[in-house]
């Protein structure tokens, strides 16, 4: 079976996918990712003491914002309206981490993979920006989809 790249037409231009023939269905998205830190600067994170304040309620709210951008960040996304975001943050004191989590969801044509995957990314660029005064050497790691549910191809569990 050929797989293709569905974002260029035959040509090889890019394209936004069709999506009027889809069905309207319930579309869920899970994605995660973790930004790892210095100890001390996961203590700030913790006690709610760094220098711009509440770290994790602003990157929560960052990080929903960043689900209903993703159409104006990335090219050939489709706007769609959003049914539910939901953001957790998990601090993880053995790994020196915080992990964000976002479930997105909607009644649409296309997934919300995307907004997901957004969301983790904005969340945890909020938790840098909110902390780099004090350790510039944080690193964002394993953004990744873990699940996806709805849709033509059905479900999809990511290994963890």
């Amino acid at each position: 079976m050929k797989q293709t790249l569905t974002h260029f037409d035959s040509a090889g231009r890019a394209q936004m996918v069709d999506i009027a023939d889809k069905a309207i269905t319930r579309r869920i998205a899970i994605a995660r990712g973790t930004i790892r830190m210095k100890p001390e600067t996961l203590a700030l994170v913790r006690e709610g003491t760094a220098k711009k304040g509440d770290v994790i309620g602003i990157a929560r709210i960052a990080a929903i914002q960043g689900a209903k951008r993703t159409a104006d960040l990335i090219p050939l996304c489709h706007p769609i309206p959003l049914t539910r975001i939901g953001v957790d943050f998990e601090l993880d004191e053995a790994d020196n981490a915080v992990h964000c989590t976002a479930t997105v969801e909607c009644e649409g044509r296309t997934g919300v993979e995307m907004e997901a995957l957004t969301a983790v990314q904005v969340g945890l660029l909020t938790v840098y920006d909110m902390c780099k005064a004090v350790d510039r050497d944080m690193v964002m790691t394993d953004v990744r989809l873990l699940e996806k549910h709805g849709g033509k191809s059905g479900s999809f569990v990511g290994e963890r």
